[in-house]
């Protein structure tokens, strides 16, 4: 199964509580962190929701 690197690029704070949920669903909490996800419809979503802050890399 394909892969996805998220990397957070802007800060929480002050951000809707969902987004914030959602990024720490995603594994992410401080600046500069990165996870790598499973690719699916899913992990998608989250990332549609949060775009304007994380950086995707796929691969």
């Amino acid at each position: 199964m394909a892969e996805i690197k998220i990397t957070l690029l802007k800060s929480l704070a002050g951000r809707k509580k969902s987004h914030i949920a959602t990024a720490h669903a995603l594994g992410l909490h401080k600046i500069r962190d990165a996870v790598t996800q499973p690719d699916n419809p899913q992990t998608r979503g989250k990332i549609a929701e949060i775009s304007y802050l994380i950086e995707v890399v796929e691969g």
